[in-house]
Order: C-alpha cells, then structure tokens, then sequence
C-alpha cells in the first residue's frame, strides 16, 4: 500500500510565489518521510476563491505556469496532485479549466479536469471555467489504481441527493465504472452550518457503496467572508472514517497503509441540522461557530497586516460578544474597548462596558460623547433652517448623530494607530431589517457577527461564559437586558427605547428570516404557519400581520445596507452577504 499525505494548507488568491513555496515545503517533507503520494487541494497554486483578478491580471496565469513547471522538477521519487488554473486555448470555450496536474519524478503523467461547476451561493466557477469532457481521471501507483475528482463532482449522487441533484451526471458513478481501489477528491469547501454532517454521511456512503477508499482533501483559510476548515480525511472501503485532520487550521497529516489519527471537531459539528423546522438553541453549531469566526478574524486580520482592534463598548450583547471573540482570536493586549456614553446612555451600560473589559483584561477607556452632541446638533440645526426641503416627521438624526459620532471616534483612533482596525458590531437580525446605522455600528474594518441572528448571539454568549476557560466573562446583566442601542427615549416610560419595542421580539424576527432564507417563505405562507414564539405567547393575528408586513417593509429599503456590510464570516445555512445573495437593491419581495 502507499503512504499518502494530505497536504491542508492555507493559500492565498494571486500569491502564486507564497503559494508555491508552501507547497514544495510540503513536497520537500513528504520525500523525507518516504511518501509515495501527496495530495492538495482544488487550486492549490491558484489560490481560491480569485473572483477575476486573473481575467484582468493575466501576467498572473503565466507566473502560475512557470511555478508549475519548477515544483515539477522537484517530484523526485514522489507523486503529487497539484490544483491549478489551466488555460483553454481555445476562443470558444471559457479561459480555464479547473485541473488537478498529477506530477511524478519530474513530468506531469496526467492531467484531471473539473466537470461540475458550481454557480451558486458564493460560487461563480462557471465564470471562468470550462467544464471538462474528459475521462482522464484514472492514474496507477504500486499496483493501487486512484481514481480522481475535484470538490463539486462528488456532489450529485443520485441514491443520496435524490431530487435535489442540479446537474445531469454523476462524476463518480462515471469514474467507477473504470474500477479505482480509491477516490481522491480535492476540494476549496467552506464551512457552513450543517455541512460537515452533509459531508461526512455523502463521503462515507460513496466509499461504502462503491467498496473504495475515500480520500478527501481541503483547503483551510480564510478569504472574503469564506472560511475554509480544512478538516480532510479518509475513509476505508466500508464507510468507516480512519483519519480526519485538523478543524479551522493548517495539517500535513500522513497515513500509512490506511490508518491514521482521527482529530476532533467542533462540538455538535459532525451532527445534522434539521433544515424543515427551525430550533432556537443552536446547540450542535456554537463550536463550530465560535471557532470559524476566530479563525476568520485571526486569519483577515493577519492576512492584511493588521493585528489590533479597536470596538465600542456600549454594555450590550452584540458589542460584547465581538469583544470576546477579539480578545480570543488577537490576545486581549491587542484589544482596545471604548466607551461612548451619552445623555442617555444608562449607568448599568457603562457598567456592564467596563466590566466586560475587566473581566477580559482588554484595554478601556470611557470617551464620553454628550457635550459633542450638543455641538453638532447646533451646528446642524443652522443648516436645517437653510434648505428647504420636507422633513421627516419623526426624525431619526439625532440617533444616528450619535452612532456616527462613536464610528468617527473609533475610526480616528485606528487611524492614530500602527495596524489597528475598527469593528462593526452589528448582527444578522439587525441588518435584515436596517436597525442599524451607515458610518455607525454599521461601521469598521471587520464584522465578527454579520452573519449571526440575535437569538443565535444570545446562546453564543451563554456558550462562551461556559466554555472558555475564563468563565462567565460576559456579565449576567448583559444577558438579562433587553437589546437596544440607547439611542432614544420612550416619552411615556422614561426609558431608553428598547429594539423589540421598534420592531418585533427576535425570537418571532429571527424564525420569520429562517423560514424565509431556508424555505422561501412569502408573507401568506408566513401568516399560515405557527412560530415557535407562538407556543409560548399568545398574539394576535392582527399582530401577527402585523409583524411579518413589518419585516417585508423594513427588509425590502434595508438591501442597500446589505450591499455595505464590511468584511464579516459566513456562518449560517444561508446568508444575506453579497458575496452569497445578491438581491438587486431596486427590487420588491413580500
């Protein structure tokens, strides 16, 4: 049998020399420990994902063939499988081909091209490449006969999709009826919520279906709101995993005669998510969730030369919650927590902010802004006098007077500082329906939280004051209150107006975007079906309406906010993040 290493490494789109390098270091370590076989993942050379820096870059195809042809001549006594972009050649086809170069002692013996391209959710493949016609993807080694595909042509398995394959063909049916004792699948998959049970069950049931080993291997990283985890493995001929990689970092990882070490994942990572009803614990995904976006702060931070953040503390949960998750993936030296109190803003607020700081061991500091405020109101007041245009009737400037106010303030001390970035710490909900401001908590370098619901915030925080090793660092408190951004007073109660006061409970927001991202549910199958919040509250129909008339209102003029959400890590099943939906702003859904 071969010794075969898994080369999970962690490249970067366009960076074709850093990108070669680690790959012949791979190379390099393989040939000392005897290997007979190293395997990479999708595009490996290339970098993935590229969006169209080479269609305009096109120097960058031609370094990405000169480092090819150099790694090749280092294969000495070694086969390796090297993901790259290969050029067509022909006007009439797309510009590439997704190929996998199979390399041995200093020649390429075959070449394996990609047949099914996705161009969905946040992929675009269909853009650049070709779908290949090829049956090539067969290679022998020591009497073993590998059998190869790329990601997504393991993806279409009749007996295992069922009515929910998109393509006409099934790449592996078709590769068995050339017999491999082994399928080798390179793959750039990103983590998502649910996917790691998808994939371990479709893995599992190809190998023990068609009698093979199953080797799979992916890309770890982070890039543009994508994280990839890495998490490569096999499984033997009867279905049973025998090795698994490391989750959310880089593994070289080598496996003799089909036995290896199985690493952990991420608790409840490995369990299905029920995709026809929605829950409101999380339970099997806060691991996975709390360790993707570390590892996507950790990884963007790095990857653009930044290594300090910069936040505003309001005493709240979303700013909380991205603190630790700052504190976690930079070092709380690196982490820098300002308060911003106003007029209104509560003294259990300002608190809880500093609390949170001390319990973390972050920096904090207190910039009161009420003065500030004041100035600029009058300042403005002037100029509202002079145009003369219709006003709103229930004017919001001075809320987002204040949200902005504490954005300049975190931008200005970035911008005194050597590689700090400021955070946007507005969430999924918030963004859904536009309860956040532009140039305000929408504000900063990186959103942590973009792509986490509220009711998913609240369970995320009490996991992290269970499982961390500083326990409860988040305070009771902030957990207790309900969410608002103390931007207004209620005239009746004297309180700050709190966000369900606004808008609706999140538990009933947060199952309407549920049902809506995962079963396309409009405003009548919505009025039809009975919420998780009804079980427990009795509401009126007319409230009922009401609430999901006031989703579609408020989501409907909140898509040109979506379009400005700063780099975040899609974490959830589906996403409003442009890199995944791309719903025109001028558009009308109910």
């Amino acid at each position: 049998m071969n010794n075969i290493v898994l080369a999970q490494i962690n490249t970067i789109a366009g960076d074709i020399e850093q990108n070669a390098s680690k790959i012949l270091e791979c190379i390099k370590k393989a040939q000392s420990q005897n290997a007979d076989l190293i395997i990479f993942p999708e595009l490996v050379l290339m970098g993935y994902p590229f969006g169209d820096i080479f269609i305009r870059h096109k120097s960058i195809i031609t370094k990405q063939i000169d480092a090819l042809n150099k790694l090749i001549a280092e294969t000495k006594n070694i086969t390796a499988l090297i993901g790259f972009a290969e050029p067509t050649e022909d006007a009439e086809k797309k510009p590439f081909y997704n190929s996998i170069a199979v390399v041995q002692n200093g020649k390429i013996i075959n070449i394996v091209r990609k047949k099914l391209l996705p161009n969905y959710s946040e992929f675009n493949e269909y853009r650049y490449f070709e779908p290949s016609e090829d049956d090539s993807e067969i290679f022998e080694l020591n009497s073993e006969k590998f059998g190869i595909i790329i990601c997504e042509d393991s993806f279409n398995d009749k007996s295992f999709f069922k009515d929910e394959c998109i393509y006409n063909k099934d790449p592996i049916e078709e590769l068995m009826l050339k017999k491999p004792d082994t399928i080798i699948n390179c793959s750039c998959s990103p983590s998502r919520c649910g996917k790691e049970y998808i994939k371990n069950t479709l893995f599992s049931s190809i190998a023990k279906k068609y009698k093979v080993n199953y080797i799979y291997v992916n890309k770890s990283g982070y890039a543009d709101n994508l994280c990839f985890d890495g998490t490569s493995r096999i499984y033997d001929k009867n279905g049973k995993l025998i090795l698994r990689a490391k989750t959310f970092e880089e593994d070289f990882i080598l496996c003799r005669n089909y036995k290896g070490t199985i690493n952990k994942i991420p608790i409840g990572m490995e369990k299905p998510i029920d995709i026809d009803n929605f829950k409101n614990d999380y339970l099997n995904d806060l691991d996975r969730t709390y360790k993707s976006i570390v590892y996507g702060i950790k990884e963007y931070f790095e990857k653009n030369g930044f290594n300090k953040a910069v936040l505003g503390l309001s005493g709240g949960l979303d700013s909380s919650v991205c603190a630790v998750l700052l504190t976690d993936a930079l070092g709380k030296e690196n982490i820098w927590g300002i308060s911003m109190p106003s007029k209104i803003t509560s003294d259990d607020s300002k608190n809880d902010a500093k609390i949170l700081a001390e319990n973390l061991g972050i920096n904090f500091i207190e910039v009161p802004i009420a003065n500030e405020i004041d100035i600029t109101k009058k300042l403005l007041d002037s100029s509202f006098y002079q145009i003369k245009a219709e006003k709103y009737e229930k004017s919001t400037t001075i809320e987002n007077l204040q949200a902005r106010l504490r954005a300049t303030i975190l931008w200005s001390i970035s911008n005194e500082h050597k590689k700090m970035l400021p955070i946007a710490t507005s969430d999924k909900s918030e963004a859904y329906i536009g309860y956040a401001t532009i140039n305000g908590d929408m504000s900063g370098g990186f959103a942590p939280i973009a792509d986490v619901t509220k009711t998913k915030l609240f369970a995320l925080a009490d996991f992290l004051n269970k499982n961390r090793k500083d326990k409860n660092v988040i305070p009771k408190s902030v957990l207790e209150k309900p969410p608002g951004a103390e931007l207004k007073i209620n005239k009746k109660t004297g309180k700050t107006v709190c966000a369900e006061e606004e808008n609706m409970p999140y538990e009933f927001l947060d199952e309407i975007i549920w049902f809506v991202e995962n079963k396309g549910y409009g405003f009548e199958k919505l009025i039809q079906h009975k919420f998780l919040y009804e079980k427990g509250h009795h509401i009126s129909l007319e409230q009922k309406q009401e609430w999901i008339n006031k989703f579609f209102k408020k989501s409907k003029f909140a898509v040109y906010k979506w379009h400005i959400i700063p780099p975040s890590v899609i974490t959830d099943v589906k996403s409003i993040n442009t890199v995944e939906y791309r719903q025109p702003i001028i558009s009308n859904i109910s």
